[in-house]
């Protein structure tokens, strides 16, 4: 309990002893005299709720007039006037239980989403020269090399050069298993790093890094309010003047219609008008709703799913078109050598390798790079051998290995060397190898499939979406493959940037709802910022991408999607549930109050005992089941 809780509990049981000695001494007859009975009464009084009069002082002077605060010093001043100071007393001690557990409530929601603050690093070690310094992460530059030692928090993005360890990435992702990386691999700030010593070098500047993205995309969720936050703010400036004007008709109109000499008929209109203020506080729905939300964004960020704004968290729940990029969102966007197919029987599928590995070796294109890597599985790779390599563009590759010509490339390549070869008919990436003039054989390559895609896929069917869709620039053979193995039956092919913001469009035009794209490459960010709802791959996505985003996807998963809907949805059914719940109990409240069937005590539940249930309520949005 913070500081602020522990002082405005003690005010209230302070306050609560008083009012309680001067009812249990005027009941057994020890205080007769009315001033003094009054005079406890009011102690207890301005104990308990002196800052609720100030505040609304304060207030009316800055021309804030129609809030919680007002509302309640209206009511209480009021029931002071006309004899009622029990239930002053009472009402305004019970408001302030109510703000309390209200206070720490909401205290306990932000410490949660505040949580995720923790995954700031405070320094960074620079190595120069052997000597090692620490330093602010925001004076590191690109190239740098920084240590990051077992224990510690990387802070910044970059690459390995020397180490092994496991990294905790709960907090980026949401996934608590830890990944294992080596020299080569690809890290983000805000990880942790647990078993070995890493040297990295840097590859972003800390104000891009990753962990300052997210960091960010939290801050400033909240700017960017959904309708239902909009319409509450709207309704709470309406409502509170038209209630205030009701409450002096029945304080002023009515007295005069049904009694005006009689005092008695004065005070009880006075009193159901007090009453009716209490009533008609807001402050229920205006912190329950935006909380709610607040909840829910928090919620998805701790499982790796940023949203940019509440609005977003509202269309995504509102989706009924998905639209999904190829390479890099439904595949890994990297090769993998996936058959190696022999000329002659008596030619080793190793040795056809080697040397595909060979030709590709001083190359950088990601098909290069698999066909080494799959070489390297069965054999070192030896360059001694390698005499000269050019590359042909648009045909392939052309080395000279042991004294002879060497050729890996396409089909036209095998056709300008004048190579007869039988083309593969397998799907995918084929590159042909041939020797002077002789055919050896095939080596077939695929971008593979994440794990979770066909799930996401499904999982996406279950939920509701009506239309599925896919798009790739890649040729209409693989993508025919592709689609199939996820279940997709609605696929375009062979598209350019500007073909797939033409697709969006035609397919927004056909949408009942909102569409959602998804999407990661740098030329996918004309497409997620045309679509109602955006959704980036967040760790190998580009940082166009992240930026033209309205959600993202930190670990790169599409089974996060499903995810995020689901969470989506929660929180606009509980905002429903608060929205519905308050204001049905507090019309059936005002009505029971103006017709006099109610009182003081339950205008408060109305008012704040509503409140901590809604908000009780809203707290249920920070849980999101995985």
């Amino acid at each position: 309990m913070r500081r602020k809780h522990k002082i405005m509990l003690a005010r209230i049981i302070v306050s609560l002893s008083v009012f309680a000695a001067a009812m249990i001494l005027a009941g057994v007859k020890i205080i007769t005299s009315e001033y003094l009975y009054a005079g406890l009464l009011l102690v207890s009084y301005f104990t308990v709720g002196w800052d609720i009069l100030w505040r609304a002082v304060c207030n009316i002077a800055h021309g804030k007039v129609f809030d919680e605060n007002f509302l309640m010093s209206i009511a209480t001043v009021g029931a002071v006037i006309t004899g009622e100071y029990p239930e002053a007393v009472f009402v305004m001690i019970f408001y302030q239980v109510g703000e309390l557990f209200q206070s720490i409530a909401v205290g306990k929601s932000r410490k949660s989403i505040a949580s995720l603050m923790e995954i700031r690093p405070d320094s960074a070690v620079v190595e120069c020269d052997g000597k090692t310094e620490t330093v602010d992460p925001f004076d590191v530059r690109v190239g740098e090399i920084i240590v990051v030692r077992p224990g510690e928090k990387i802070p910044l993005d970059g690459v390995i050069i020397e180490g092994s360890s496991s990294i905790n990435t709960v907090a980026l992702t949401g996934e608590s298993a830890p990944g294992d990386v080596s020299v080569g691999d690809s890290v983000m700030s805000g990880c942790v790093n647990l078993t070995g010593l890493l040297r990295i070098k840097v590859s972003r500047e800390f104000q891009e890094s990753t962990v300052s993205k997210i960091l960010e995309l939290v801050e400033n969720s909240g700017a960017n309010k959904s309708k239902s936050e909009n319409f509450i703010t709207r309704f709470a400036r309406i409502y509170t003047p038209i209630v205030v004007v009701a409450a002096c008709f029945i304080a002023v109109a009515l007295p005069l219609i049904t009694g005006a000499g009689d005092i008695s008929v004065w005070k009880s209109w006075i009193y159901r008008a007090m009453s009716f203020l209490v009533v008609s506080c807001p402050c229920a729905l205006v912190i329950s709703v935006p909380m709610s939300f607040f909840g829910g964004i928090g919620g998805m960020s701790r499982c790796g799913i940023l949203v940019k704004g509440s609005n977003y968290l509202e269309a995504l729940a509102k989706c009924d078109t998905f639209v999904f990029d190829k390479t890099g969102t439904l595949t890994r966007g990297s090769f993998e050598v996936t058959g190696v197919y022999p000329a002659k029987e008596n030619y080793e599928k190793a040795e056809l390798l080697s040397l595909g590995a060979l030709c590709e070796s001083a190359s950088t294109h990601p098909i290069a790079q698999a066909i080494c890597s799959a070489a390297k599985a069965y054999r070192d790779i030896d360059k001694t051998s390698i005499g000269s390599i050019e590359e042909l563009a648009g045909y392939g590759i052309h080395a000279v290995i042991d004294g002879r010509d060497v050729y890996a490339g396409n089909l036209r390549l095998m056709e300008k060397i004048n190579v007869k070869v039988k083309p593969a008919e397998e799907i995918g990436t084929v590159v042909y190898i041939a020797r002077t003039d002789e055919y050896l054989g095939c080596i077939l390559l695929n971008d593979t499939l994440k794990s979770d895609s066909k799930d996401a896929i499904a999982a996406l069917k279950e939920q509701g979406v009506r239309r599925v869709v896919m798009l790739t620039g890649d040729k209409k053979d693989v993508a025919d493959s592709v689609a199939a193995q996820l279940g997709v039956t609605e696929h375009y092919s062979q598209l350019l940037p500007a073909d797939k913001v033409s697709q969006v469009e035609r397919l927004l035009e056909g949408a009942n709802g909102q569409l959602a794209f998804v999407g990661d490459g740098i030329n996918d960010a004309p497409v997620l910022a045309r679509a109602d709802v955006g959704i980036a791959m967040g760790a190998l996505g580009t940082d166009a991408a992240i930026e033209a985003a309205d959600i993202v996807l930190m670990d790169d998963k599409p089974s996060k999607i499903p995810l995020a809907i689901k969470a989506a949805k929660r929180t606009l059914d509980i905002v429903k549930q608060n929205i519905i719940f308050v204001l049905a109990v507090k019309i059936i409240i005002l009505m029971l109050v103006a017709l006099g069937l109610a009182g003081m005590w339950a205008a408060v539940f109305a008012d704040v005992g509503v409140a901590v249930i809604a908000i009780l309520n809203a707290m249920r949005a920070m849980k999101i089941n995985k």
